[in-house]
């Protein structure tokens, strides 16, 4: 018995950090948190208008979270044997509704920056706003539906179908976030070109593991 233990590969220190609910929670909170650091210090870039410079940074949170949590699948088809892969993905429904209450607090930070609701019902057919509010909508109906109770109400396949609309999410997080900008922010490619090209490559090995299964259908 003691051999077979010990033929297990041992578990990385990383791996198990990553297994770790507290240090996760904790690597999502802190950025929030950034703002305060400088205001703190009278930066004077950002004290010329703290509540706009909040607003973009809570926008740029939740589009990181939202880019990170589409990661974890084309990340577990690539890896399906990483340890590492298999941590991060304990910790997909956090990352996920994480990335919802990020765009809430953008959302509200907008209101109060805007003025409330009856300037966003004028500026609502403004294409960067209309396309920040679908996703928005989309990412508060994932998050409802995150819940253990839902994905039973609705069945596997019909859930997993719905939560599919997170990719449509994403592509209008992205043109939101380079539309909001009257010069297109690199940021949007540092955070969304990576995700492509992790789900090209996710989609070539499904079709070359679809190939060697069944090799009839070339």
């Amino acid at each position: 018995m003691d051999s077979i233990k010990n033929t297990q590969p041992p578990v990385s220190l990383l791996t198990r950090l990553l297994r770790s609910k507290a240090l996760v929670v904790t690597l999502i909170v802190l950025p929030g948190l950034w703002p305060a650091w400088p205001l703190f210090r009278q930066d004077p870039s950002v004290l010329a208008d703290p509540l706009k410079y909040i607003l973009h940074h809570l926008g740029f949170i939740a589009c990181v979270l939202l880019a990170v949590v589409l990661t974890f699948t084309p990340l577990r088809v690539l890896f399906p044997k990483s340890s590492l892969v298999q941590a991060l993905n304990r910790h997909r429904r956090l990352v996920g509704v994480s990335a919802f209450f990020y765009a809430l607090l953008h959302l509200a930070t907008h209101l109060l920056y805007e003025g409330g609701f009856a300037i966003l019902a004028s500026d609502v057919k403004k294409p960067f706003l209309l396309t920040g509010l679908v996703a928005f909508s989309i990412l508060l109906v994932l998050a409802i539906t995150s819940l253990n109770r839902a994905v039973r109400w609705l069945g596997g396949k019909r859930w997993k179908n719905l939560h599919r609309l997170a990719y449509v999410a994403a592509a209008l997080v992205a043109y939101h976030q380079a539309a909001a900008r009257k010069i297109f922010p690199v940021q949007v490619l540092w955070i969304f070109v990576p995700l492509v090209l992790l789900e090209l490559l996710r989609i070539i090995r499904q079709a070359r593991l679809t190939r060697m299964h069944h090799p009839k259908l070339e």
